[in-house]
């Protein structure tokens, strides 16, 4: 009989969480990673679910997903450990009808519960799948060693990261044209840094948490993976320029991203390529 971790998604998901372990990103417990369901994967694994776990207050209202299934990675749970055994560091959630209760329907056997950013990654679904029309289906945090360190040296604000970001690598202003948002420190895993960063993921696909690491959204895998390991690339250039010397003698012009954005066909906000 196939199991649930024999599903494509699953495995994607497994591999992906395995994927950031290699990268450094998740020490400890650091991180979380979270999948919404397609429609025909949540009928197709009905008969895997084998749990009906209590329903419990998510803390934030997401009306926007209610009766959705989310594959997440389980609060405390090791990233290095999902690959070993997923059935112990994942779970399965069902969000009820109204959008303000989970329970979970399989997975964390040994006990415990979703990510404690699990607010934060619900809001973020229900403005992504809004805004995509539901083609955005992932949310990943990492803690990217180079974006975290960033924000102790640049000034917190989406116009600055988003240039110096831009200027690091002639793909990052085609990989995320949108630009990437800032959120100032704040308590991780409640209601306020939840509201603070799905408020700019209406704009952005990438938001950094200062002094903590980075939010990704993305329509699969891959794509939101690459995301995130673009702009850390970035910052770790970023780092590598700034430590030999601050003041550039050269680098990509306004000029030159509006080319970039006319041969590639995006379009650049200009509120980015304004002139130091």
């Amino acid at each position: 009989m196939k199991q649930l971790c024999d599903e494509a998604f699953f495995q994607a998901f497994v591999r992906m969480c395995d994927d950031g372990w290699q990268q450094g990103w998740h020490e400890r417990n650091g991180g979380n990673l979270s999948y919404r369901l397609r429609p025909e994967e949540a009928v197709r694994i009905q008969p895997m679910l084998d749990q009906k776990g209590p329903w419990t207050e998510i803390g934030v209202s997401v009306p926007g997903l209610a009766k959705e299934f989310f594959l997440v990675t389980g609060s405390g749970k090791y990233f290095r450990n999902v690959i070993l055994n997923p059935e112990d560091n994942t779970a399965i959630i069902e969000i009820d009808g109204e959008g303000v209760n989970y329970r979970i329907r399989w997975g964390l056997s040994g006990g415990g519960r979703p990510t404690s950013e699990l607010p934060s990654h619900l809001m973020n679904h229900e403005v992504k799948k809004e805004v995509s029309n539901g083609r955005h289906r992932v949310i990943y945090h990492a803690h990217t060693t180079n974006v975290i360190a960033l924000t102790f040296v640049l000034p917190l604000k989406d116009e600055v990261f988003t240039r110096e970001l831009w200027e690091m690598a002639t793909e990052c202003p085609v990989v995320f044209p949108d630009g990437v948002g800032v959120v100032g420190w704040m308590v991780p895993g409640g209601r306020t840094i939840a509201q603070a960063t799905s408020k700019l993921m209406y704009q952005y696909d990438a938001v950094i948490w200062a002094h903590h690491g980075m939010f990704a959204s993305g329509e699969d895998f891959d794509g939101t993976f690459g995301l995130m390991h673009t702009i850390e690339k970035s910052a770790e250039i970023l780092m590598k320029v700034l430590a030999v010397r601050p003041d550039k003698l050269q680098t990509i012009t306004p000029d030159n991203f509006r080319d970039l954005a006319a041969d590639f066909n995006v379009t650049l906000p200009e509120r980015f390529l304004y002139d130091k």
